[in-house]
């Protein structure tokens, strides 16, 4: 049975208490300290909610905690559903189910019942503006400038292309195979058929999924689609010697990954 709550309100958000013990919460009422989830904390959100916990939203909570806690980035929907099929829990999957399950959406009302941050799509979240890139005080930017990467933007064929302080592409769709060639080529990588088996491998993901893989991630999926020969990290690495979820996105003209994107 969820214990007693009673959530109180104050300027920069909200405390709840929970079986005599106090959690702080953000202003939208995701959790303020990660490491304050527990199952008490989750039925007490979830019954301000108006939720009644099932084993199936359990199942659900249970599998965002493990995937956050495996990748350090929260999965987006189809992620978690591909992560509910290898679990084994199909129903689970279907988008009908989880909406019945989680009427706030799965991605909002589930990551905060689960105790981990609300996943985003690479679009949805905030672009670098170009006057930023290139600003002088940019502490991203004065570090990338020994990295081996285009830092601020360069010229190629003719035309201007920016890039983040990270060296990622701003405009992804002026991304082509011969700018990609360049792009590595500053980096030291002249690009073979294994380079662009990753390459194509990365791009179909971010099509897919909405979001670049992190190298845990990368490699997870690799296993199971391209086979474990070519998902070991001495392979990879190889590869691109700077990381091939930060490098090998950098250079498949896609936006920076979210996580711990290397490690």
């Amino acid at each position: 049975m969820p214990q007693a709550s009673n959530v109180v309100q104050f300027s920069t958000g909200a405390v709840m208490e929970v079986g005599g013990r106090t959690v702080p919460l953000m202003p939208d009422g995701r959790l303020h300290n990660l490491d304050d989830w527990t199952p008490e904390v989750a039925a007490a959100m979830a019954a301000a909610m108006g939720v009644s916990l099932s084993q199936d939203h359990w199942d659900v909570i249970n599998l965002m905690r493990a995937y956050y806690e495996e990748y350090n980035v929260s999965p987006v929907r189809k992620l978690l559903k591909r992560a509910l099929l290898r679990e084994g829990h199909a129903e689970l999957a279907r988008d009908e189910r989880l909406d019945s399950l989680f009427p706030g959406d799965v991605l909002v009302q589930g990551s905060k019942l689960a105790g981990v941050p609300m996943p985003h799509l690479d679009a949805e979240l905030e672009r670098r503006t170009y006057a930023a890139n290139r600003a002088a005080d940019n502490p991203r930017v004065k570090q990338s400038r020994a990295a081996g990467h285009f830092v601020g933007s360069f010229n190629f064929d003719g035309e201007r292309h920016e890039v983040t302080p990270t060296g990622n592409l701003v405009d992804l769709h002026r991304w082509n195979e011969r700018v990609a060639a360049h792009m590595a080529q500053k980096e030291g990588i002249e690009l073979t058929a294994e380079h662009w088996e990753i390459l194509n491998f990365l791009r179909g993901f971010y099509f897919e999924y909405g979001i670049s893989p992190m190298v845990k991630i990368l490699m997870r999926h690799m296993r199971e689609e391209v086979g474990p020969e070519k998902a070991g990290a001495d392979y990879l690495y190889k590869l691109f010697p700077k990381g091939p979820s930060r490098q090998g996105s950098r250079i498949a003209g896609l936006p920076e990954p979210q996580g711990c994107i290397d490690g």
